[in-house]
């Protein structure tokens, strides 16, 4: 018997069949009407959406309240004490860079953030952004930070005021706080400064919202004068722009999922064209960092799967002149890089912990900083200054504050800096974070981390959260995470599955949850509600999953593939619309996303794999569990008509009783509300979802 009582009627979504033939296959799509033909012009100005489409949407968030009624006391008891937890003005240690020290805080009851600099050993705070005053009057407001010149004369900040990620520029002068003339429009977000700090350089998005175009703007002259730098005319590839630790070199960095090139422009000549480093060859990866008179880089070349670092002559930085300084180790995923005066320092994971590499660059010597948790999340920060050998890291675990530290290099002495403050109070004692492993349907052995409170009885009949992701690359830390607490409190297991197409488990683990073998994440997620139902952590009748974006389409997947193992289901930003978005080229994101998904336009192989498991074309007869879906309208990333089509065709079909429900925020994209209690307030509508839905309300 459904939990959700007394419904209205749902919206029905209109039918207005559209048929589309590849590969001798025709289909047809009841609900394709529901993609705004404006699409690109709508996301800049949300007011001209289609009357219809938006009278649908308001339909279905007036079922969604109706649905969730009985929860709004629930909410603001979730939302207030998820508010409790956090430190309303609280502070970033900051970062010393020449004669200041740069940092970010948040005042009592303020939204954004506002960054700040000292004298560089301490002082009073001068505020060089103040977020909450820019986003005064605005429904949606996010900030790209702000990025200081090299003689820390000037910043670049960045907003985005509707949710569509298009951000406009703007010059600050940080000794009046008042900003220039100069406005730039339509870009990724932040520049890359040059050393005079009278120009610098940025991304454009076109209007297919691709990164297409760098620019060399000069302060004080209009955008239209600025020069075009470079042009990538593949649109499958991503771009982006930044400066080197000693201001030698503008990195321009091209990439998509599984290709990388690098072009470099010397400061010694601003209006040079920029030089390659290595030509782009399918399945080579690369990135650098400036060392002096070398570089170093990150690369998965000559079968390094799991990365190595080598160097190059910064004169020279072919890969014909590239030798290993950090060798290829299987099953040890190095993430990240970076280089300072004396000391090279990577990031790597090895049976799916984190640790923090250090190498003496004259001796070679090497050393870690690690940790004795069962299961825990390390954060490198480094250093803002190349002569140091100060670097700053993060620790923490499901159970433990984050804790800020400075570490010196060569020393090997760690310094508390900071542990972060839970104001309504914290004892770690009262919990228990384990790391269990599923077997998957292959053997394959699937990394859970839980949570939960020491006296949780953990004989089935625990309610459980159990969250995915799996796509990218991307792993999932098992950081402190105060807003889960709620769920722990209340009798909750919180599970993270870290399923195959993450590198939780290395770069194989990746491999093995994409392309031909995409389906190995679904049936790891659901091979984690396997054990923990049979281990009785919880049981099917109470676990709640949830997922977004990439793991959005998680979800949808294991709604088609078992929904008897799920009492509801968290779809927020889904991507479940698979198939017909990657074969749709106009779409921001499509061809930079073959390498990940496969190409159904050319390849039959690519476009069958994805008719098999994309969530909306399987969509079938049968009892679906509780399902809340969440998009946001100005979303380029996962479009608002993706979660739309999937709820509509879900309600049509499902055998069961229980509600599909569908929240668009109309005034929002890919991210949600850009505020922090804004948000906060979003994850306590989900929580009282799952609360609800598990019978616990």
């Amino acid at each position: 018997m459904s939990i959700f009582k007394s419904l209205p009627a749902a919206p029905v979504a209109a039918k207005k069949p559209v048929t589309d033939t590849r590969h001798g296959v025709t289909r047809t799509d009841d609900y394709a009407w529901l993609r705004a033909d404006n699409w690109q012009a709508m996301f800049k100005d949300p007011t001209i959406l289609d009357p219809q489409i938006r009278t649908h949407l308001e339909a279905e968030n007036t079922y969604m309240k109706a649905a969730m009624a009985d929860t709004e006391a629930l909410q603001k008891t979730l939302f207030a004490e998820m508010r409790g937890r956090i430190k309303e003005d609280d502070s970033s240690i900051p970062m010393k860079d020449g004669p200041f020290a740069y940092g970010s805080l948040f005042v009592t009851g303020g939204e954004q953030p506002r960054y700040f600099r000292t004298p560089r050993d301490g002082g009073d705070r001068v505020v060089l952004l103040d977020g909450d005053k820019e986003a005064e009057g605005k429904a949606y407001f996010r900030l790209a930070g702000i990025d200081h010149s090299t003689d820390h004369a000037r910043g670049i900040w960045g907003y985005d005021d509707k949710g569509s990620e298009y951000y406009t520029l703007r010059i600050r002068d940080l000794s009046t706080g008042e900003d220039l003339d100069d406005v730039i429009e339509n870009t990724g977000g932040g520049g890359a400064w040059a050393p005079d700090g009278k120009s610098f350089f940025y991304t454009v998005l076109d209007e297919n919202h691709r990164p297409s175009k760098i620019f060399h703007h000069i302060v004080g002259e209009p955008q239209a004068n600025d020069r075009l730098v470079y042009e990538e005319e593949d649109p499958g590839f991503f771009m982006g722009v930044g400066a080197s630790a000693l201001d030698d070199f503008i990195y321009i960095d091209i990439h998509d999922h599984e290709t990388s090139e690098y072009r470099l422009l010397s400061t010694d000549d601003l209006m040079a064209a920029p030089k390659l480093v290595s030509e782009r060859e399918t399945g080579l990866e690369y990135s650098m960092t400036e060392g002096g008179d070398v570089f170093y880089i990150l690369t998965n070349a000559d079968g390094a799967k799991d990365f190595k670092i080598v160097q190059a002559p910064a004169s020279a930085p072919a890969r014909e002149n590239w030798t290993d300084v950090v060798p290829h180790t299987s099953g040890r995923l190095i993430i990240s890089h970076m280089a300072y005066a004396r000391h090279l320092v990577w990031l790597e994971r090895e049976n799916g912990l984190p640790q923090i590499k250090i190498r003496d660059r004259q001796t070679a010597e090497e050393h870690a900083i690690a940790f004795d948790e069962e299961a825990f999340s390390l954060g490198l920060q480094g250093a803002a200054e190349y002569d140091t050998d100060i670097i700053r890291f993060s620790y923490s675990s499901m159970t433990t504050p984050s804790q800020l530290y400075d570490y010196n290099m060569a020393t090997r002495e760690r310094t508390l800096l900071k542990t972060q403050e839970v104001p309504s109070g914290h004892n770690p004692d009262d919990y228990v974070t384990r790391r269990v492993f599923a077997s998957a349907s292959d053997g394959a052995q699937v990394p859970v981390t839980l949570l939960y409170r020491k006296d949780t009885p953990l004989d089935g009949t625990a309610p459980c959260l159990l969250y995915g992701y799996g796509a990218y690359g991307i792993s999932i830390p098992a950081s402190f995470n105060t807003n889960c607490l709620s769920l722990a409190d209340r009798g909750f297991v919180y599970a993270i599955a870290h399923v195959r197409g993450g590198k939780d488990k290395g770069f194989q683990w990746y491999e093995d949850g994409k392309m031909e073998k995409k389906t190995n994440t679904f049936t790891d997620f659901i091979a984690a509600a396997d054990y923990l139902n049979q281990e009785k952590f919880t049981s099917y009748a109470n676990i709640v999953a949830e997922g977004g974006s990439a793991g959005g389409m998680l979800m949808g997947a294991i709604a088609n593939l078992a929904p008897e193992k799920f009492k509801g289901i968290i779809a927020a930003v889904p991507f479940v619309d698979v198939l017909n978005t990657m074969l749709d080229d106009t779409l921001p994101l499509t061809p930079p996303e073959w390498p990940e998904w496969g190409n159904p336009i050319e390849d039959i192989q690519a476009y069958q794999r994805m008719a098999a498991y994309s969530p909306y074309e399987n969509v079938g007869e049968k009892p679906y569990p509780a399902i809340l879906a969440l998009s946001g309208l100005t979303d380029p990333r996962v479009t608002y008509w993706e979660p739309t089509k999937w709820v509509a065709r879900l309600r049509e079909m499902t055998t069961g009783s229980e509600p599909i429900l569908l929240k668009t925020n109309m005034d929002a994209g890919h991210g949600g509300a850009s505020g922090r209690f804004q948000r906060l307030e979003e994850i306590a509508f989900e929580y009282a979802f799952a609360i609800k839905v598990a019978g616990k309300i």
